[in-house]
């Protein structure tokens, strides 16, 4: 198996490719959330062309690969029709603001930062493509870990479907030092807190033991702080002691704020107040809880053969409102457990980032589909549970063959209860986690088939043209399967004849400033409905 995608290139070719790379996400996400539900898209030969309505303008952009969902590949610059039926290159700040324009027509809303975060998205990627180490300059030893911290450190261009998926806030010095995609490493900062102002759940000393924490002073009970956050929001009570940078190397994940420290083989979910893509990353006060209610309650619900869940067994804060989400930390349980001798452990979303090569891609899609589909589509419906297992959700464990044998689901924040299924709340699950029918539905739907079915089989069809229907039709068959031994559930009957998918709009909720939450859905094709 081959994952190959585009490499730093110091000079003009990394701020080139940075554009594009932000362009061809724009234009996705205006395909995705305006046009194709407006009826205002089409593809022409080899090129999509789209409508902005309101202003009257027509755009295109060449196509790499078609998607029978719409999540194209593009290639080559984005344009514009000009006067003189010619076509002009537009450069991702002006096809920002031609974006702009069309949905403040659209909306009645102006957004005084979109312009600005879709270019500091492309500068981002920019700076990434051109700092990246060409080799992990702190590697384990252990080939399987390595080669799990880099498929986290590998995503330099971030989402596909997002308008600026690469946006941080702050200065970039300030994230240089912590951002995943430099092959970065680095410490814990360690705080003491007094054993009256600490908040907590779970074996949450025996688990950092392997971390090598510091000593608490007597009265005091240790706590790990990414450093980038205390930076940002230095402790102001007296109390709140810092013992300094300390313990085994932590590298930084995909989420930037979950780091995974290979010696101790422990994930430490840390707040971060920064906000990347959509949201300020911070660990409200119901996560705390909500993570440790959860694993207690997910312990009783049985995933199949071949799936696994990585835990949330224990959170530490302080015990004083807004410091509690400043400085709130969850432990999660590492991989090891899971690995057996050979196997590599890779996010699913290295593997959707690029070209995925494989000997036979119908049995490699197959196998993959055969782990991830009946476990989450089972947890949902018989047992109310509902996993995002989207691309960055989710790690695969490969063998020597480099074929798919098993899966980890990870991150209780995701983990939402469909109320409808459940007979009573369980106890101490915070209602945050609480899902009506119908928002269970569209982020089963949007998780598990649009952004993370979607994006794999994506990559297998780059490296594969023309194999695309054919895995459709191979996910057909492993829903109908499922439907059948769940009893013909309509949930997956209306998805068999063909009802739309649905696609989370995070251009739309960008645009607005609402919160993740909020975010709308926009219907985009169903494959598997048309092949069947």
């Amino acid at each position: 198996m081959t994952c190959t995608g585009l490499r730093s290139r110091p000079g003009p070719d990394t701020d080139r490719l940075a554009d594009l790379a932000a362009a061809h996400a724009v234009f996705g996400c205006l395909l995705r959330e305006v046009a194709q539900p407006d009826g205002d898209a089409s593809v022409t030969g080899r090129a999509v062309r789209l409508r902005l309505r309101h202003l009257d303008v027509t755009l295109r952009c060449a196509l790499a690969r078609a998607s029978p969902l719409g999540a194209h590949r593009y290639t080559g610059p984005v344009q514009r029709l000009a006067a003189g039926d010619q076509w002009e290159d537009l450069d991702a700040a002006q096809l920002a603001e031609q974006v702009a324009a069309e949905l403040t027509a659209r909306t009645g809303l102006v957004n005084d930062e979109f312009v600005g975060q879709i270019r500091a998205s492309r500068d981002t990627v920019a700076r990434l493509l051109a700092g990246r180490p060409a080799q992990d300059p702190s590697p384990t030893g252990d080939a399987a870990v390595d080669a799990y911290v880099d498929s986290e450190q590998s995503l330099l261009f971030g989402h596909p479907h997002h308008p600026a998926p690469k946006w941080r806030s702050g200065d970039p010095d300030g994230w240089r030092a912590y951002a995943p995609e430099l092959r970065t490493a680095f410490r814990l900062h360690w705080l003491a807190i007094p054993d009256e102002r600490v908040a907590g759940a779970g074996p949450f000393d025996p688990l950092i033991e392997a971390l090598d924490p510091p000593r608490a002073p007597a009265g005091h009970q240790v706590l790990p702080v990414h450093p980038w956050q205390l930076s940002l929001v230095p402790p102001v009570h007296p109390w709140a002691l810092q013992l300094g940078p300390a313990g085994v190397p932590v590298r930084p994940t995909a989420s930037v704020r979950t780091l995974y420290a290979p010696m101790a083989d422990l994930f430490v979910k840390t707040s971060l107040h920064v906000r990347i893509t959509n949201c300020l990353r911070k660990n409200a006060r119901y996560e705390l809880t909500g993570a440790v209610a959860l694993t207690g309650l997910l312990a009783t619900v049985p995933l199949p053969a071949g799936v696994a869940l990585l835990t949330e067994p224990a959170y530490r804060t302080v015990d004083v409102p807004g410091a509690d989400e400043a400085y709130g930390t969850i432990l999660r349980t590492g991989l090891r457990p899971h690995l057996r001798p050979g196997e590599t452990p890779l996010l699913a979303a290295a593997l959707a980032a690029a070209p995925l090569a494989v000997p036979d891609p119908v049995a490699w899609w197959r196998a993959y589909v055969g782990l991830l589909v009946p476990a989450v589509l089972r947890s949902w419906l018989r047992h109310g549970v509902v996993y995002e297992a989207h691309l960055q959700n989710v790690v695969v464990l490969l063998d020597r063959a480099r074929r798919p044998v098993r899966m980890l689901l990870r991150d209780l924040e995701g983990v939402k209860l469909d109320a409808d299924r459940l007979a009573t709340w369980p106890d101490g699950v915070p209602p945050q986690a609480r899902y009506r029918a119908s928002d269970a539905r569209h982020r089963i739907v949007y998780c598990l088939f649009v952004n993370h079915l979607a994006g794999v089989c994506g990559a297998l069809a780059d490296a594969r043209p023309g194999i695309e229907p054919r895995l459709w039709q191979e996910l057909g068959e492993v829903v109908a399967d499922v439907a059948a031994d769940l009893g013909d559930p309509p949930e997956l009957r209306q998805l068999l004849r063909g009802e739309p998918l649905v696609a989370k709009a995070n251009l739309l909720v960008r645009w607005r400033r609402d919160p993740d939450r909020a975010a709308p859905f926009v219907p985009v094709p169903n494959p598997i409905g048309v092949l069947r």
